[in-house]
């Protein structure tokens, strides 16, 4: 059983709605469920999904174990960047979720991993995320690695902890830069206000740090590459907001009306770097740019 520990940072709130902003890989009605059956204490108490939160209520959610018939293997196509008995590179797809959650089990990029490597996959991560290493919004493209053993895992679990991979995203951006090239070092955590956001204003923000170049200036947009120090939840995304230049797309942290027909971001995991696990040496995957991405930096240099 998987326990969170969660602390209420505002009064008069439902649980069940607190809970629904705050834990986001968790749909809102599988949270009632588990408020009805118990599932969740508030200051060590089980409480009903109506309960009105105190500010520093202590709040306990006891997840089950999910069970390993709940993730079945799905044969959904793959783009396959690179493939060995380690290690599996693959260019997501704009609209895919990396892997399943509680009430949302099915037609993501684990069911179609364990479909194509019949289960061969490091278990580290448990039945939910096996193989996954890192991940990447559903709406963003690109590169991921997925690991095919337990020893794989750990190694490059440890070069990601000591931020030895290399994360090149490319992005295109509202507004022009002055400077060509940048870095921006703020703390990101989770909105203080909307749950489902993340905030450089956060008062409990981890260190996160983003480099960027400018590849192309495009009248009113920029094109961009960013470089991850580190790998915060939307680091990209709530980084680049904060200097004023939000990705073209994001209407979570950008204009909420997009002057393009877009799903998402206009943000692509472009290049991987790591320290193959088994032979030592370093290796570079590079995923071409979807035809989306493409065809909007051609429309923008049409207007230029």
């Amino acid at each position: 059983m998987e326990e969170l520990h969660l602390t209420a940072d505002r009064s008069g709130e439902r649980i069940d709605r607190f809970l629904s902003d705050d834990l986001e890989n968790l749909s809102r009605s599988y949270i009632q469920k588990l408020l009805k059956d118990g599932g969740v204490l508030v200051n060590g108490k089980a409480v009903k999904p109506n309960y009105k939160l105190n500010t520093e209520d202590e709040i306990l959610v006891q997840i089950p174990d999910p069970q390993t018939p709940d993730i079945l293997p799905e044969d959904i196509p793959l783009d396959i960047l690179y493939e060995d008995d380690d290690i599996l590179v693959v260019n997501k797809p704009k609209g895919m979720v990396v892997h399943p959650s509680p009430g949302h089990y099915s037609h993501t990029l684990v069911n179609a991993i364990l479909y194509h490597c019949k289960g061969r996959l490091s278990g580290i991560n448990g039945v939910l995320r096996p193989g996954i290493v890192h991940r990447i919004d559903m709406d963003t493209t690109g590169s991921l690695l997925i690991c095919k053993n337990d020893s794989a895992h750990q190694i490059l679990a440890g070069q990601l902890k000591e931020h030895s991979i290399t994360r090149r995203y490319h992005a295109v951006v509202h507004g022009n830069f002055k400077e060509d090239t940048g870095t921006v070092n703020a703390l990101i955590g989770r909105h203080p206000v909307d749950r489902k956001k993340m905030s450089t204003k956060s008062p409990n923000g981890r260190a996160a740090v983003t480099h960027y170049r400018v590849l192309e200036r495009l009248g009113n947009y920029t094109y961009i590459e960013c470089e991850l120090e580190t790998g915060r939840t939307h680091q990209i995304r709530v980084h680049m907001a904060s200097i004023g230049h939000p990705i073209v797309g994001d209407a979570v942290y950008g204009p909420a009306k997009c002057p393009f027909k877009l799903q998402g971001q206009t943000l692509h995991a472009k290049t991987l770097g790591i320290i193959h696990p088994g032979t030592g040496e370093y290796m570079e995957f590079d995923a071409p740019l979807p035809e989306y991405f493409n065809a909007l930096l051609e429309r923008l240099r049409r207007n230029i």
